[in-house]
């Protein structure tokens, strides 16, 4: 009986080896391959013909495997599904997915570390992005944004600069938490986020179990051409499940990718689907001075008492890519990428990423990078006069490449163009008048239970007493001391700083800030007169 079973097994092994070998192996030109084991000689010992075209290629592809890897959000997971829209508001914009009630859009979402390597632990201390890429009739929608709903800058002119101090030295290549504080001792506009970065939120437990967020506020248009400002937030309905820093560290030894792991065991083996609610926050521009912040600054939240969330839709995520390369890797997204309806707004960290995300696939990936399967509209036809490039995949069967032209009807559409909004001021270089850096990092605190609090104190405190900078200490510990004194306390006493001259560093960093305060007052009444 058991030599019976065996034999049956190796029938259907080789009938098995018998129907994969029914398609013939090609090389890249279609040519079948006669031999794809053994290189070819000059005779039993001579050596290997560089007229071996097959080994020639095979060789040149392999040693090409790899794109560049991405400077921020190189490792990262992406899932498929639709989103679900549940009310129509087509009243305040023209935006496909949003223009009737139960309209479904096919997505391609992709979660991923930010600031740590392709190759880095997934449990690693981090913010995680969340982009979401609508395939509509539109185009292609590419709303990107992170886990949290703020970031550390609110100017992009400071973005590499921030990358670099968060990566590696370059003088010995190891992330030091000292070049982290030196860099963050000077941005008072870092409070929330590095409040909300060393608390537990900054080791979520899974892609799965996190919000996210636009960040941004973005520009809805109406048919009518009229804008109001807006903001996306996803909220999770796996539960927000976040690892103490304790639990990170125990599972990373144990699993370095547990996110992947999750996603491709919930979703890719046992079928399961995951969801978001979409929600959003609407701001008339007749209103954007009425806070005591500019609402345009990525470094702060809209209160909700006065900008309540709508919940607007769903996501539904429920199938992992076919190949991790063809999709996952080469999703190009860009807050660049929008559709009519939508449009970016004056916030000047969001100016900057519309251009630097582009440009980074570009590089990464080619000018017709957009042409590959994952980044290509699957509703709408590409057609437009851009030609040629490294990797242009079209057959363009037509001679007029310009516009305007007799020959050819390929024309724009005024009813899209861009709304317009009154300015004000001259071409210039200042600061945000409407700092107010610190409020927000102190709600979020005293929100945090205690045993949160503790180890955020332990944690931040922590890694801030490796500064061997006494003033960077001092700035970081003032920083928090005027988010929540019983946090700055906290922060200089772990870190051992000196409580007094933490004190009135504080005092003359609220001072700053109030004199800019009563600067913004006097934009704000001019502004006012424009709407």
């Amino acid at each position: 009986m058991k030599m019976k079973k065996l034999i049956t097994l190796s029938s259907l092994i080789l009938l098995s080896v018998s129907a994969l070998a029914e398609t013939t192996m090609t090389r890249q030109n279609g040519a079948p391959i006669g031999d794809n084991q053994n290189s070819q000689t000059a005779g039993p010992w001579g050596g290997v013909l560089l007229q071996d075209s097959h080994l020639i290629e095979k060789l040149a592809a392999f040693d090409r495997e790899r794109v560049p890897e991405r400077v921020v959000h190189a490792r990262g997971t992406g899932i498929h599904g639709y989103y679900e829209n549940y009310a129509d508001l087509s009243d305040i914009t023209m935006a496909a997915p949003f223009q009737e009630k139960g309209k479904n859009t096919e997505v391609f979402t992709r979660f991923s570390a930010v600031i740590h390597g392709h190759q880095s632990p997934e449990t690693l201390r981090d913010p995680r992005g969340f982009a979401v890429k609508f395939y509509t009739e539109q185009g292609n929608w590419d709303l990107v944004g992170n886990n949290f709903p703020i970031f550390f800058i609110r100017d992009a002119i400071k973005f590499p600069d921030m990358v670099h101090s968060l990566k590696p030295s370059p003088y010995d290549n190891v992330q030091k938490a000292s070049r982290v504080f030196d860099f963050f001792s000077h941005v008072p506009e870092s409070t929330q986020m590095l409040t909300m970065l060393f608390s537990d939120y900054g080791t979520p437990k899974s892609y799965l179990n996190m919000d996210g967020s636009s960040v941004h506020a973005y520009k809805f248009v109406n048919a009518k051409g009229e804008m109001n400002y807006v903001k996306f937030t996803w909220k999770t309905n796996q539960g927000v499940k976040n690892f103490t820093y304790k639990e990170a560290s125990t599972v990373q030894g144990q699993d370095m990718q547990p996110h992947t792991t999750d996603v491709y065991t919930r979703i890719g083996e046992k079928g399961e689907t995951a969801t978001w609610d979409l929600y959003i926050q609407v701001l008339s521009p007749k209103d954007v001075n009425n806070f005591d912040f500019n609402p345009l600054d990525a470094t702060k939240i809209w209160p909700e008492d006065k900008l309540p969330l709508r919940k607007v839709g769903r996501m539904v995520l429920n199938r992992v890519p076919d190949n991790f390369f063809e999709e996952t890797e080469q999703a190009a997204f860009a807050p660049s990428n929008v559709i009519p309806g939508i449009e970016p707004s004056e916030d000047r960290l969001l100016q900057g990423r519309v251009f630097a995300y582009a440009d980074t696939q570009r590089y990464r990936l080619g000018v017709n990078s957009y042409r590959i399967p994952i980044n290509a509209p699957k509703n709408v036809a590409i057609n437009n006069h851009m030609q040629h490039g490294k990797l242009r995949p079209t057959n363009t069967q037509r001679e007029v490449n310009y516009q305007p032209s007799e020959y050819i009807d390929l024309a724009e559409d005024t009813k899209y163009k861009y709304s317009t909004m009154p300015l004000l001021g001259s071409y210039q270089q200042i600061p945000f008048y409407k700092q107010l850096n610190f409020r927000q990092a102190g709600d979020l605190y005293r929100s945090f239970t205690k045993d949160e609090q503790a180890r955020l104190i332990e944690v931040l405190g922590g890694a801030l007493a490796t500064s061997d900078k006494e003033l960077v200490r001092i700035n970081i510990s003032a920083f928090m001391y005027n988010a929540d004194k019983d946090y700055g306390t906290a922060i200089a006493k772990r870190s051992g700083t000196n409580l007094s001259k933490v004190k009135a560093r504080a005092k003359a960093l609220m001072a700053e800030q109030q004199a800019l305060a009563a600067e913004g007052e006097k934009i704000a009444l001019k502004l006012s007169k424009l709407f």
